[in-house]
């Protein structure tokens, strides 16, 4: 059975694989239900790549291969250096790639996790302000990202990059589309919405990870993050806003003026320069 699966989802190619003439496999990055993730090295330019695969049965649906045309697309269209280089999407062998380029940082779900890196209110917000500045470059561009997450925003030589475009929209062509995704809870309709809110509601969960990093648990019992985090009144009110437990945010430029009030309007060279 297992084989079988195995066969049907696709099996990963192996390190030493050379895909196009071009990509060197060198290992598996990720594999989930819609691709499989490979670290290459290029040949052409001799240096790293991501290059992504589509599974072969995702290919088959309509659905699946336009999921991932479109990520190749949004990509291409991106300059940005907060960004992941668009490098080409092809047919190989009867699949389907992408190639881009490979952010050699750390992401945030380790620097927490892994790392123990812990931040303050006043780096938590320096912290978001930087990743705003970069999502508002997608923004001025219709694009929202829909899955900024801890593991999907980089650091790396002190600045920002954002990564995986998989469950990207641009909001002209997709609102549409994400009225059918009706099977979602409240929650994951708010992560997963084609509205610029979605991400300000994702970045206000990012902004809570950072902010409980430095959280010291007592004995009392489980509280809410109003409680139990000391926040300025200024930083409860964006984060709840970003929640849309209040009045949302209408625009990344609302949010990026008052979050700029959290930071003295400063940079902070703790964390960035």
């Amino acid at each position: 059975m297992f084989n079988w699966i195995l066969k049907y989802a696709g099996r990963p190619f192996k390190p030493g694989t050379h895909i196009k003439e071009r990509y060197l496999i060198k290992k598996v990055l990720g594999m989930g239900s819609y691709g499989i993730s490979y670290l290459a090295e290029d040949k052409k330019g001799q240096k790293p790549a991501v290059v992504k695969q589509l599974r072969s049965y995702k290919a088959q649906s309509k659905k699946g291969l336009h999921s991932f045309q479109r990520e190749a697309e949004i990509l291409s269209a991106l300059h940005e250096t907060a960004f992941p280089a668009y490098y080409e999407d092809f047919q190989w062998r009867n699949k389907n790639f992408i190639a881009m380029e490979y952010i050699d940082g750390e992401t945030f779900e380790d620097l927490i996790f892994i790392k123990k890196d812990s931040y303050d209110e006043k780096e938590s917000f320096h912290i978001l302000l930087k990743v705003l500045m970069a999502v508002k470059n997608l923004h001025e561009k219709e694009i929202v990202h829909r899955d900024l997450r801890i593991p999907n925003i980089l650091l790396k030589n002190q600045s920002i990059h954002i990564i995986d475009f998989g469950l990207a929209r641009r909001m002209s062509k997709e609102n549409e589309e994400s009225k059918s995704e009706s099977k979602y809870t409240k929650e994951k309709k708010l992560f997963r919405e084609c509205s610029y809110r979605s991400d300000f509601f994702a970045l206000g969960h990012f902004v809570l990870f950072l902010l409980y990093s430095s959280f010291e648990p007592s004995t009392k019992k489980n509280s809410c993050w109003e409680e139990e985090l000391e926040l300025s009144a200024v930083a409860k009110e964006i984060i709840k806003r970003m929640l849309q437990l209040q009045k949302p945010f209408d625009s990344i430029d609302e949010l990026i003026e008052e979050v700029t009030k959290c930071t003295d309007g400063r940079e902070q060279n703790v964390i960035f320069q």
